[in-house]
């Protein structure tokens, strides 16, 4: 009996000395599970990262393991080294009362946190879909916290630019989209319908209430201006929308990209005086060819160049460049100085277990971005 208690004992001092050891940085392998320090998956899909101090803060959406809508809300890990993550918790909780914005239930997508240098705030924005409506609402959410990990605070949820009309429309283009209806287009994807889409016929159905707001990013210019890229329109135009001083509204000032183009999951980077616009078709959860946009202006004019994806996959089941290597873009960040394209290989079934692709950014001899598959994003 003594010698069955001096060896339970000595298991136990084992074990405290094992789980008391500092954790060891992980590999993180693209296409593969990745366990934050308490050993499970990072469950931060379709967020981003920024870094405050010495450390590196993950936003996004935690998801449920079966289901579809939001239980839980916002996920944050920090890291010193980007490889080594430790789970801090939910920054932005559902709420529990009936009818609230963000009551438990709702769809809260593609987190993304700013930081506020003339507020010090970290301001949250993020695609909102209200309790039982779908995706009718269409909203871009805001939040804040004078902490990285929050708790934070809910503001308010909307609709984009109610009532203006884009920077890049003229008054002879604002006169043709107001002769537009969508009301009497049973049948879309004619070529006729294309062609109302394009004059502005979503963008004047929406004018009075604000345009619709879904996959989205935010982008930081090196002048500290701040900026709302989003999904509209039924998810066929893009949106890029100029944010107060505070991060906290909309200046009003905006214009449209690809008018009709179907493109969603922005990502959003500037290069050498060049913005690039990579984004993904709408076909649900299942990868699509990315679609690349430039301009020498965060206001245009964008034109549409070929996927930055090349070469052939080696990792997640062999997805090739034309499917994005399986994956959907979140966010472009500079891991280590070079810009790294963060995606999602989602899956649908479990989507708490969704994956993680992060590809570091190359660029031809003429400037132009290229994403080759590589195992680890370092």
């Amino acid at each position: 009996m003594k010698k069955n208690r001096w060896m339970a004992g000595l298991a136990l001092c084992c074990m405290a000395l094992l789980t008391s050891a500092p954790t060891q940085a992980q590999e993180l392998v693209n296409g593969q599970l990745w366990m934050d320090t308490e050993g499970n998956h990072i469950n931060a899909h379709g967020g981003n990262i920024i870094q405050y101090g010495d450390t590196y803060y993950w936003y996004g959406e935690n998801r449920p393991y079966r289901g579809f809508t939001t239980e839980a809300g916002v996920g944050v890990y920090s890291s010193k080294d980007l490889k080594t993550w430790k789970n801090e918790g939910i920054a932005l909780a559902v709420s529990e009362e009936a009818g609230h914005d963000i009551e438990r239930g709702c769809i809260m997508e593609r987190p993304k946190v700013l930081y506020n240098a003339k507020t010090q705030k970290f301001v949250m924005l993020f695609h909102l879909e209200l309790k039982g409506r779908g995706y009718e609402a269409a909203r871009v959410a805001f939040a804040e916290s004078d902490s990285p990990t929050g708790p934070f605070r809910f503001i308010r949820s909307t609709r984009v630019n109610a009532g203006i009309w884009p920077f890049n429309m003229d008054k002879k283009a604002q006169q043709a989209a107001q002769q537009t209806d969508a009301r009497k287009w049973k049948e879309w994807w004619t070529l006729a319908w294309r062609k109302e889409v394009e004059k502005g016929m979503y963008l004047w159905r929406d004018f009075a209430g604000g345009q619709m707001s879904r996959d989205m990013t935010v982008f930081i210019d090196d002048d500290g201006k701040a900026y709302h890229i989003t999904s509209s329109q039924e998810n066929l135009t893009l949106l890029v929308s100029e944010l107060t001083d505070d991060f906290l509204d909309f200046t009003g000032k905006y214009n449209m990209v690809a008018p009709g183009g179907q493109n969603e999951a922005p990502c959003l980077m500037k290069h050498d005086g060049t913005y690039w616009l990579i984004c993904s078709g709408c076909t649900g959860w299942a990868p699509n060819e990315a679609r690349m946009f430039s301009a020498p202006s965060i206001w245009g004019p964008w034109k549409q160049l070929p996927s930055p994806f090349v070469g052939t996959a080696t990792g997640y089941r062999n997805m090739p460049a034309n499917k994005t290597f399986g994956a959907q873009g979140t966010y472009i960040f500079p891991m280590n100085g070079k810009p790294t394209f963060m995606a999602d290989i989602w899956n649908d079934r479990h989507l708490s277990q969704s994956l993680h692709l992060w590809l570091p950014i190359e660029f031809d001899s003429e400037g132009v971005p290229v994403i080759n598959w590589a195992t680890t994003p370092f």
